[in-house]
């Protein structure tokens, strides 16, 4: 797991599973044997930042240093279950076969891996409720880029503890904890970190920041103030004014409106009206998610100081919950601009190709992974590149 020494760096130490994933490839060389010659290019991050993070469904992870303790802080236990085994049969979701322990997970010194949570609405502070939406957010130091992976949450897989759900069922059973025994049981990659925001707290982060224009289509702009209309939701918002001669068209969305777009997957005859019926999918909405981020953080770059920022996390702050501890980082500020400017990328998971839909035994539709080890594979070598040997 990431940690950060005295010095301020973060010491992330590459995995057993990664150092097989690399020997085959022409262009490794084993740490250990080039420790001297590496020190220098080894990830060191003074001023560690997890900037303007967004996660919607929703999310927005603002870190600042003095103003780390605004941020509600939750310890969680890691569980160290290992990687499921899926080419043995597992479908009775009870005798689950697993291999290695934590040294089984990929991880690299120049990539931080964070896994940020939209929570839904909870009953009461005993509930988890559910993860409505979750992206593995990667920053890779060395390639100066922030990866996002989205993960649909019909995704059929192995919850340690409980047997086989949907992905998303990890958090209602036990929280950001198993969500993170999950994705690093079924899928690999070392989780380092993790950041939640329910979806009051992400209507409010979108209007603290003062909105974002977007470009939509004519059916998201729709979707939209159907939403709006179904939920009366008039007295809080209002309806997008739009050409109805443009396909497209840039919107400046509230929290209200953001957060519809965000978890826009269409719908049939929404609130009962059947002139209410748009196209759509989990597909489409995770792609929708992901380009709000990138709107919201491109919409930032140029535009705001670092007392802008500051103020800002000061705002934020007290709407996230993280796990990491004030003493894990120093002088985050500082880099906060950096990685705003840092290119960003996204993949879904599973990816194309190695799926297909199923149906549990009582009758749910979930999304099967065909082919485990090829999407295992699509996902390191996106978060690690070409340290990955193909």
């Amino acid at each position: 797991m990431a940690r950060f020494q005295d010095d301020g760096f973060v010491d992330i130490s590459s995995s057993a599973e990664v150092k097989k994933l690399y020997k085959n490839d022409p262009n490794y060389q084993d740490p250990k044997k080039t420790k001297k010659k590496t020190k220098g290019k080894a990830l060191r991050i003074t001023a560690l930042v997890l900037s303007i993070i967004f996660l919607i469904g929703g999310t927005v992870l603002l870190v600042g240093y003095r103003y780390l303790d605004l941020f509600k802080h939750k310890d969680i236990e890691k569980l160290d279950v290992g990687i499921v085994d899926h080419t043995k049969d597992n479908s009775d979701g009870k005798n689950i076969s697993y291999s290695g322990g934590k040294d089984s997970l990929l991880n690299d010194e120049h990539v931080l891996n964070i896994l940020l949570f939209g929570q839904d609405y909870r009953q009461d502070e005993t509930d988890y409720g559910r993860s409505d939406s979750m992206i593995l957010m990667s920053i890779d130091t060395i390639n100066k880029k922030i990866k996002l992976t989205s993960f649909q949450r019909d995704t059929y897989v192995t919850i340690p503890e409980h047997g086989n759900d949907k992905i998303n069922a990890a958090f209602s059973l036990g929280g950001e904890a198993l969500s993170i025994a999950t994705i690093e049981a079924n899928f690999g990659p070392q989780v380092d970190y993790f950041a939640t925001v329910d979806f009051s707290s992400f209507r409010e982060i979108i209007n603290i920041l003062g909105g974002v224009d977007i470009e939509l289509n004519l059916e998201e702009i729709q979707y939209i103030n159907a939403q709006i209309d179904v939920n009366d939701q008039l007295d809080r918002t209002s309806f997008l004014k739009y050409d109805p001669n443009k396909e497209t068209q840039v919107m400046h969305l509230d929290g209200y409106q953001a957060l519809w777009y965000a978890r826009d997957r269409g719908e049939e005859n929404l609130g009962g009206n059947p002139e209410y019926s748009f196209s759509g999918d989990d597909w489409d909405r995770t792609q929708r998610q992901r380009k709000l981020i990138q709107t919201v953080i491109n919409q930032l770059k140029g535009n705001v100081s670092v007392g802008d920022l500051v103020e800002i996390v000061n705002k934020v702050g007290p709407l996230v919950t993280t796990n990491l501890k004030k003493s894990d980082i120093a002088f985050l500020v500082t880099n906060m601009l950096t990685f705003m400017n840092y290119e960003l990328v996204e993949m879904t998971l599973p990816t194309q190709g190695n799926w297909s839909y199923g149906r549990t035994d009582d009758g749910q539709s979930v999304i099967v992974i065909d082919d485990w080890t090829q999407v295992r594979k699509d996902l390191a070598e996106f978060i690690y590149e070409s340290n990955v040997a193909k």
